[in-house]
């Protein structure tokens, strides 16, 4: 059992798949460090200024300062900034990923058309060999 597992573990697509969860979970982390610290700090002060972290609905009847001090309070809140930025990362991540896979779908090789060995009979259209000078089926000379 264990020499199975370590032949599952060690084929190349399992290797493949582990490297690729890692790159890509890296990756995640990037892009959310872009969303939130660099691209929309620029939206915001566009928009007068917006935080987009910190954007919330207070779900309870009391008013809090800010969504630090709602959260410390306990009071249930919709931190739709939050979701905004977790859009804008997905966004960004799936739009990486499809280049990613279009780039290499387009660097495989594309098998080139095999040669054709038949060819049609011109009196009964049955299939015969290139070579051939008479048809098998209806006898007509090709």
């Amino acid at each position: 059992m264990l020499k199975e597992f370590k032949d599952f573990a060690m084929r190349g697509s399992v290797v493949d798949m582990a490297v690729g969860i890692v790159i890509g979970g890296a990756f995640g982390k990037i892009v959310s460090s872009f969303v939130s610290d660099v691209l929309m700090p620029p939206i915001g002060k566009l928009m007068g200024g917006v935080d987009f972290s910190q954007l919330y609905y207070n779900l309870t009847d009391t008013a809090y300062e800010s969504l630090a001090a709602a959260e410390e309070a306990g009071a249930a809140v919709i931190k739709y900034g939050n979701f905004i930025n977790v859009l804008i990362d997905f966004i960004i991540i799936a739009f990486a990923i499809f280049m990613v896979i279009k780039a290499m779908n387009s660097m495989q090789k594309e098998e080139p058309a095999a040669e054709p060995t038949t060819k049609k009979c011109p009196r009964c259209r049955s299939e015969i060999p290139l070579d051939a000078t008479r048809c098998a089926f209806c006898t007509t000379d090709v």
